[in-house]
């Protein structure tokens, strides 16, 4: 993984669609440690520069499942342009940047024996507003112009992950997101397609 390459891709990519606020979107993450900061605490890309990767993943996927989608179902390339697509995936997930802070853990070797281990623990503490809807305040404070697409796509990106506690109203908007807007399922699809098919480590099957 080259963190320096990725962080140009990402930002030549976010600067290419051309929205309003975009380049303040960019220092506000640069000064959160977005692009230091890993995807997870303990599974996938949990090492440093991992959240950039994964925002990268999630873009390529969703463009390979939009053009492939739009074979099967015409229309869906036009519902989920090229500028919203940039967006939606590469940040999803920009509400990780603050969450994660280096610590030492026990982990098994090996041979089964149990040894200090660099690696991340989460807090919450700095901004404790959710997930999918902390990624969309965050960039609302930064200035970024979004559709209501975006938002929503960004907003419900966990899917189902996001309602088992919740209220019945929270389940029923979940489901008008996915009815109306094609990019709320390409993002969610291609965030699970990312993180369980092309970032899993061995070490994530031994956690299990």
């Amino acid at each position: 993984m080259n963190t320096k390459d990725n962080k140009d891709t990402f930002i030549e990519l976010l600067q290419s669609t051309g929205r309003e606020g975009v380049n303040y979107v960019i220092e506000d993450l640069a000064k959160l440690g977005f692009f230091d900061a890993p995807a997870s605490a303990g599974h996938h890309l949990n090492t440093a520069g991992g959240l950039v990767q994964h925002s990268l993943n999630v873009y390529k996927c969703a463009m390979m499942l939009r053009d492939q989608m739009d074979i099967l179902s015409p229309g869906i390339k036009s519902e989920c342009p090229d500028d919203s697509v940039i967006i939606a995936s590469l940040l999803h997930d920009v509400c990780k940047s603050d969450i994660y802070k280096r610590t030492t853990r026990q982990r098994k070797n090996a041979l089964g024996t149990w040894e200090p281990s660099e690696g991340y623990k989460c807090s919450y503490k700095d901004f404790p507003i959710g997930h999918g809807e902390k990624s969309v305040i965050m960039l609302l404070c930064s200035g970024l112009d979004m559709t209501d697409a975006e938002m929503i796509a960004i907003r419900w990106h966990m899917g189902a992950w996001e309602i088992p506690f919740q209220s019945i109203e929270t389940q029923k908007n979940q489901d008008a997101a996915y009815e109306q807007y094609s990019l709320c399922t390409l993002i969610h699809a291609a965030d699970l397609l990312a993180a369980r098919l092309m970032e899993k480590s061995a070490n994530d099957a031994e956690d299990f």
